[in-house]
This record gives structure tokens, sequence and C-alpha cells, in this order.
């Protein structure tokens, strides 16, 4: 039995639909016992995404940006959040656009780009899917200053650390975005052993 077999959707109210859309859903879900249960979630839908991690092997270092993001203001962090340069896929294949958001956020043109795993980043109410890519970058594909696009209300620092600050970052709670968290660990794992 599939999750398709187990699921009947009754209804579904469009809340909001202005920078993503946000879905009220009334459901039944039948549950391991057999019974079918009404249930009603919100879900919100922003698109897919992709992120990326550059690193250095030789040097040991790893490229992120520094920038404000609101939601995370008022969950009451009061400060510029360091993360993974990052974007919406747009309709565009996960690898096509994080060259895009490669070269407008961090300023690198970047050759060999590695996919390593796509996940879910709030799966109990957020829709998104997130495509996680690493690359090798030299000095030389540097190709600008970064700093993402003003007129979408980016204002991005550019951050080259050590891979062993950026970890101590995560340890001393500088570092709170899961994608980095979870590319830093990746990074740790597989490429700086």
């Amino acid at each position: 039995m599939t999750v398709s077999d187990r699921i009947r959707v009754k209804d579904v109210r469009v809340l909001s639909s202005n920078y993503a859309t946000l879905k009220d859903t009334t459901f039944e879900w039948r549950r391991a016992d057999g019974e079918w249960q009404t249930q009603t979630r919100e879900t919100f839908d922003r698109g897919n995404a992709a992120t990326l991690l550059p690193y250095h092997l030789k040097q040991r270092t790893v490229v992120l940006v520094k920038q404000f993001r609101y939601p995370a203001y008022v969950s009451g962090y009061d400060d510029l959040l360091i993360e993974a340069a990052a974007g919406l896929l747009d309709n565009e294949a996960p690898e096509l656009r994080i060259r895009a958001e490669a070269e407008e956020e961090i300023g690198y043109r970047l050759g060999a780009i590695s996919k390593i795993f796509e996940a879910f980043m709030s799966p109990g109410a957020v829709t998104e899917k997130m495509h996680f890519f690493v690359a090798e970058y030299e000095p030389e594909m540097r190709i600008g200053s970064g700093g993402g696009i003003a007129e979408e209300g980016e204002e991005i620092e550019v951050l080259e650390l050590p891979i062993e600050q950026a970890l101590a970052m995560i340890d001393d709670g500088r570092i709170v975005d899961a994608k980095t968290i979870m590319l830093l660990q990746y990074a740790a794992l597989h490429i700086f052993k």
C-alpha cells in the first residue's frame, strides 16, 4: 500500500499567494489499523531550492555568506545569518540555478559541481526540497565581488573561513542555519578528513 492509497484530500483552500502559496488542506488519512482519520494541515510552498558549499582543499577553507533574514529575526535571532549560498530554482535545473547563485552571491564562476543529496528542510509544514552541492574553488575563479542582487533586497557579505573555524561556529551558535550545518558536517566527514 502506498501513501496515495492512504490519503483522501477533501478540501484545499488558498490562504495566501503573495511571495509563496499558503494552503489549508483537509484530508482523511488511513491509519495503520485501517481507520480513516480527518486531519487539517497548512502547507507553505515557495518552490524548491539549491545550496552550495565551495571549498578549497589545500587551504582548508570554505566560502559562506552573511545576510539579514527577517523570519530568523522575528523568531528572536538578533544577528545576520551565516549561510551557504542558496536560491530558489525558479523552474530551472538545480545545477544551473546554483551556478547562477554562486556568481550572484559569492562572485565565483565554478568548475565541477557535485550534487551530494536532496532533503526536505521542514516537512511538517513546508513543501521545499533542497538540492545540496559542493564544489572546489580556486582564487582565479573569482569573477566579481558577489553580494547578491540589490533590486531583490539582497545585501550579502562574502566570508572565506577555515573549515575548523566554520565548524566551531556551529558549536558556539554563530552558525544556526540548517542547510549550512548539513553542508559543513558533510565537508568534515567527506572532504576535509
